[in-house]
């Protein structure tokens, strides 16, 4: 159980270090237009923090509804439908993919922001985070209070210590100045002298960037059983007190950024005075630009203390998601609508199949877009704000219910307040929504467009077959139904110790007809047989399949189904004698026709496979040395002679 002041960083990370950014986004859209547009900066970031204020305000009511961690989807599939939850899933999924990219992206760029010299190698930096936190996440490492509460605090007490100090140093008449200050930026084409409808149009998208402020809000709901008692109440405290602090940075670092006069832009070519090879060199961040002009230069503790603390939060922030995303996987898979295995935890005891997947996607989204921040977000806040939407109007639902069985007055008008506060905040994040796709969707966003519906409709598939599969595992009325007969047929390649091994087998079981079967590859071999199985007196007919291609497996199928057509309601048992090899190289020298016979046989109804193994003494020494090494998992493979 975590009191809240662990709890705040543990759940919160994510918010509270995306503001590292979001004033960054906000700027670098309204510069496209030149500098003439900064102007517009102020009412967007008011705008954001008014919605941010709100969705806070709605997910405490989430909190107090389900006090056992309903989160996003749990509300909208319980009060909205199956239909409903599975676009919030995919939402989520989405979501947990791009807080890993955007947040590892975010952070490198800090890094790089206070060490220049790594700029050229961006992308491999990322992605080596990315691997850092798969094999964290896979050896079993889970998030402890102290691991995220130091980082967390330091980023809160660095960044307000400078918001405080940058406004204290203005209103004493020695305001900071950004290193970019006296650049001028070339506008893009099509976007200076901006009017009407396509000035409104840049700051709804400036608007639109700035709402990455807001991602990982709902991270507190999902956690409430993790509160110490009372839950609900806590979790609501943590989530107050995490929205105060969210909105405090994000508010001090925009005004910082004006008073400083920052200049940003995605391509440092367009910016006017900027040092070094615009080609090849990055921007600091607006977050380092600011540490350095507060605090002295680029070669001051705290500078590097503001770099080092963002950068760390941001990675634990990515953290978050491999443990929401494997948990959120396998929720769906114990519901089946992702493959089971997703379901299936690792010998660490982590969810190792969704920590893959995601650490694969998260990588590849990484390497499409060069690391950078700005074109990651552009499809980061559509899956956020669906999800924000559709939690909304289903507790909106939830209320509506509420009040349907609620007699007591006072309970009623708690229930009304709750239900007002979830409206209203269902409505502006849909509004949202709507800005967000329409000034984003060229921006990128239309990827995501694509990948919900695809993801929507995969698991409804996967629910669909497996509802299908489950039908026809129904058992029938009358029990246990016994095959008429049972005719055995052991498969022969050559007359060895596997072979008199699975004929042996095959008799012991008592079948009505037993046969040997074999396929006329080479006619001297098939008459060596012939004579060995003579010699040997072998009480069991052998049967030779033509097979003038020298084929094995097409004239054992075509075997298989003439003795089923002939007895439908019989039972064909096809013994396959292998022997068992110890070294992996010793895989790749012998025969695979077992393989290809399985395969094909499991599509014959009405016929049972089963293989019968001899163990080589590889296999023996292999097995030994397993046994002395304690290890778990087999070590040998089996293969047809």
């Amino acid at each position: 159980m975590l009191p809240k002041r662990v709890a705040l960083p543990v759940f919160a990370s994510d918010p509270l270090s995306s503001v590292a950014y979001a004033t960054q986004e906000i700027l670098l859209v309204l510069t496209l237009g030149g500098l003439a547009y900064l102007y517009l900066a102020p009412w967007a970031a008011a705008a954001v923090v008014v919605l941010l204020a709100v969705v806070v305000v709605s997910y405490r009511q989430v909190v107090r509804a389900y006090p056992s961690g309903g989160g996003s989807y749990a509300v909208a599939s319980r009060n909205l439908g199956p239909g409903a939850g599975l676009v919030v899933a995919s939402a989520l999924m989405v979501d947990y993919v791009m807080t890993v990219a955007v947040s590892v992206a975010a952070g490198v760029d800090n890094i790089i922001s206070a060490v220049p010299a790594l700029g050229p190698y961006r992308v491999a930096v990322n992605l080596g985070f990315v691997a850092l936190l798969t094999a964290m996440n896979l050896r079993g490492v889970r998030e402890s209070g102290r691991l995220f509460a130091v980082p967390a605090y330091l980023f809160i007490a660095g960044v307000l210590s400078m918001v405080v100090i940058g406004l204290l140093q203005t209103a004493f008449g020695h305001p900071p100045v950004a290193e970019s200050a006296g650049w001028q930026i070339h506008a893009e084409p099509g976007e200076a002298g901006l009017t009407g409808l396509a000035l409104a149009l840049l700051a709804l998208r400036a608007f639109a960037s700035g709402c990455t402020a807001l991602t990982g809000v709902e991270a507190i709901s999902n956690g409430v059983p993790a509160f110490k008692p009372p839950k609900s109440r806590n979790a609501a405290t943590t989530m107050a007190v995490m929205g105060g602090l969210s909105i405090s940075m994000f508010a001090g670092i925009t005004a910082l950024a004006l008073i400083a006069d920052v200049r940003y832009a995605e391509d440092t070519c367009q910016l006017v005075g900027f040092p070094g090879d615009c080609a090849t060199g990055s921007q600091r961040t607006v977050i380092a630009q600011l540490a350095a002009a507060v605090f002295g230069g680029t070669d001051t503790v705290m500078f590097f203390f503001i770099q080092a603390a963002t950068a760390l939060v941001l990675i634990l922030a990515a953290n978050t998601a491999f443990n929401g995303f494997p948990m959120l996987a396998a929720i769906l898979a114990e519901h089946r609508y992702l493959p089971r295995q997703l379901h299936t935890r690792g010998d660490r005891l982590a969810f190792s199949n969704g920590i893959i997947i995601l650490a694969v996607v998260a990588g590849t989204l990484i390497y499409a877009f060069d690391g950078s921040v700005t074109r990651l977000v552009q499809l980061y806040i559509l899956g956020v704000f669906t999800s924000f939407t559709l939690s909304q109007i289903g507790m909106v639902r939830h209320w509506n219910r509420e009040l349907e069985s609620a007699t007591d007055p006072a309970q009623r008008q708690q229930f009304h307040r709750s239900r007002a506060i979830n409206a209203v905040g269902g409505c502006l994040t849909a509004l949202v929504l709507v800005v967000v796709l329409a000034t984003k969707f060229t921006h990128g966003a239309y990827l995501v467009v694509i990948a919900m519906p695809v993801l929507f409709a995969m698991m409804r598939g996967i629910r669909r077959h497996y509802d299908r599969v489950a039908r026809e595992l129904q058992p029938k009325p009358g029990g246990i139904v016994l095959p008429h007969r049972t005719h055995a047929v052991v498969l022969v390649s050559q007359l060895h110790q596997p072979t008199l091994r699975a004929l042996g087998y095959a008799k012991v079981t008592r079948p009505d007809t037993l046969t040997a079967l074999t396929a006329d590859v080479s006619e001297q071999e098939v008459s060596a047989l012939r004579a060995e199985w003579e010699e040997r007196r072998i009480p069991v007919p052998l049967t030779v399949m033509s097979s003038p291609y020298r084929d094995i497996t097409g004239p054992v199928l075509e075997y298989i189904a003439r003795l089923h057509r002939e007895h439908p309601q019989d039972l064909i048992a096809v013994y396959i004698p292998e022997y068992v090899v110890g070294h992996w190289w010793e895989h790749l020298l012998h025969n695979q026709s077992a393989l290809r016979l399985k395969a094909r046989l499991l599509f014959q109804r009405g016929v049972m496979v089963t293989s019968v193994p001899w163990q080589l003494d590889s296999s023996d020494r292999a097995a030994a040395r397993e046994a002395e090494a304690h290890a778990g998992s087999p070590g040998a493979g089996s293969k047809v002679g």
